[in-house]
């Protein structure tokens, strides 16, 4: 189950590191190679990877804050810094990358010229494409236990998971892989027909792309932000979970929030088995709250008593 997994966290700072050093260098040779060949579609590509290279930085610190333990101001934690600073990134991915990309590419379109150096242009994309793929591995590397956990394919997983970080990293990779094919075929179209167009439109379907994934990234990261209820097999397990404690006999209500990567809060009807008086109850259920809370995905657990008349939850 995802939110049980406690390592998360480090192996999400594994792949924004992989993901970080393979954009820096990135960025560099198509700079360089954008400036060697006159290339629009490597103008592009370049400031999506310069884009990406700062949005990793963004990342790291949502990372970081949102695992900050809890304190009196915040009795839930920071979980959600990492939306917060998640949407940040997606925000420079379609300002810096995206909107470049496109204007960059119109203006090419009128005022184009013909490139050159294009062996250069084609080994940087080259190079480029294994450096982005050992990046996209590594967040391949991570989705793939986790989505398994969860039965769910990779890419649902991807999209559906709490931890923005991962989410952004696979999908900026995807991105940055289709990008460079688009670029190479923009370059080559150049150098065939002598004409600047096809590699103008290159840069264009690179802006589009990004823009297409950063609005898919803001839309995800608003969902967690404005509050979302956990997937409905988390639901399933936790409640199956809850009447397997010797203490609960029946749940009759439940709502699970995600308040950050792999946390929820947790508010529940529980009928407790037995006959206790009412004082007697109350300290059973405040024991129950916090043998939940034991948790690390839980941040918070609030538990009352069901009325008799409410109907049972199953998992």
């Amino acid at each position: 189950m995802e939110l049980t997994g406690e390592d998360g966290g480090d192996e999400s700072t594994l792949t924004i590191a992989v993901a970080f050093a393979a954009n820096l260098l990135i960025a560099i040779a198509k700079s360089v190679a954008a400036v060697l060949t006159g290339s629009a579609s490597l103008v592009a590509e370049a400031a999506h990877s310069w884009a990406d290279t700062g949005n990793e930085i963004f990342l790291v610190v949502a990372n970081r804050r949102s695992r900050r333990a809890a304190d009196a101001t915040h009795p839930h934690g920071y979980g959600r810094e990492a939306y917060v600073w998640s949407m940040f990134a997606a925000l420079g991915l379609f300002v810096a990358g995206a909107a470049v990309s496109v204007t960059h590419g119109v203006q090419e379109l009128f005022n184009g010229e013909e490139a050159g150096d294009f062996i250069i242009g084609y080994v940087v994309l080259a190079v480029s494409f294994l450096l982005e793929g050992t990046s996209f591995l590594q967040s391949l590397r991570q989705a793939r236990p986790e989505a398994a956990s969860m039965q769910r394919d990779v890419f649902e997983h991807v999209l559906q998971t709490s931890d923005p970080t991962l989410r952004a990293v696979f999908f900026e990779d995807s991105a940055a892989l289709i990008g460079i094919l688009i670029a190479g075929g923009g370059l080559a179209l150049h150098q065939i027909t002598g004409s600047p167009i096809p590699d103008a439109i290159g840069s264009i379907l690179v802006g589009l792309v990004l823009g297409v994934v950063a609005i898919v990234l803001i839309q995800r990261n608003r969902s967690f932000l404005i509050g979302q209820e956990a997937d409905p097999r988390v639901r399933s397990q936790v409640i199956q979970a809850l009447l397997e404690l010797p203490e609960v006999a029946r749940v009759t209500y439940l709502r699970i929030e995600i308040i950050g990567p792999r946390m929820v809060t947790l508010i529940g009807d529980v009928d407790l088995a037995g006959d206790d008086v009412e004082s007697h109850l109350a300290v059973r259920l405040r024991a129950l709250e916090a043998k939940i809370a034991a948790s690390p995905a839980v941040a918070g657990v609030v538990l009352s008593l069901s009325s008799p008349d409410e109907a049972s939850l199953e998992a």
